[in-house]
């Protein structure tokens, strides 16, 4: 059975992809360096699917419950989700949500916020790339505003149908019109990698194979 691009893509790093894309004179793909993975272990790579909100400090307890709940139960098992709350303040994911995504199929999850329950989500093994930490949530505070729609993160215009992956180095995202193509070359790149890796461990000179394979 043929992998999916994003189970291919999975099997990559973010630094590769990168190079690859600036190879292809793409530099800004990559969110800001402030989002990092709770558990730095944890590797998250899929198609991505967004979402956004917004702090409403008029909601009752049920308006903003019903509003996340109403987010969980639209995301698209096998994706990526990625959310712009447009606040700094709370908390965007916990860990009963990162239990229903990842029961539903969900990659994973990752957003220029907050998170809580942190060690309860590591300990659940669902990717979650984050800002902060808190133990405010959204209860009563903040609703979802938009789904599939572009979002903006940093200088990135972010794409539901785009491609993202996120390790402990940072994360990355490929626009969904050439992510096959480059998905490929990471793959050729990873393994020129390996053999420049090879002959440097068995004594050639680090110049020499930089002119050989041009990478390094």
């Amino acid at each position: 059975m043929q992998n999916s691009l994003s189970d291919r893509l999975a099997q990559c790093y973010s630094g590769a992809v990168y190079d690859v894309l600036r190879e292809r004179g793409m530099t800004d793909t990559i969110l800001p360096h402030a989002i990092k993975g709770v558990d730095p272990k944890k590797k998250l790579a899929g198609q991505i699917w967004t979402c956004s909100g917004v702090i409403d400090t008029t909601l009752t307890k049920d308006e903003s419950m019903l509003s996340w709940t109403g987010m969980l139960s639209e995301a698209p098992s096998d994706s990526v989700i990625i959310c712009q709350p447009n606040d700094g303040t709370i908390a965007h994911m916990g860990e009963l949500s990162a239990e229903v995504l990842k029961y539903k199929g969900v990659r994973g999850y990752i957003v220029d916020g907050g998170c809580r329950d942190v060690d309860f989500i590591i300990d659940l093994e669902f990717p979650v790339f984050c800002k902060y930490k808190t133990p405010s949530d959204v209860v009563s505070r903040w609703k979802v505003k938009t789904m599939g729609d572009p979002i903006k993160i940093g200088n990135l215009v972010i794409n539901s149908g785009d491609y993202v992956i996120g390790d402990i180095d940072g994360v990355v995202i490929i626009p969904s019109e050439i992510a096959e193509e480059v998905v490929k070359e990471v793959e050729e790149y990873i393994n020129t990698e390996n053999s420049l890796r090879k002959e440097i461990l068995s004594g050639v000179d680090p110049k020499e194979a930089y002119l050989k394979y041009r990478i390094f």
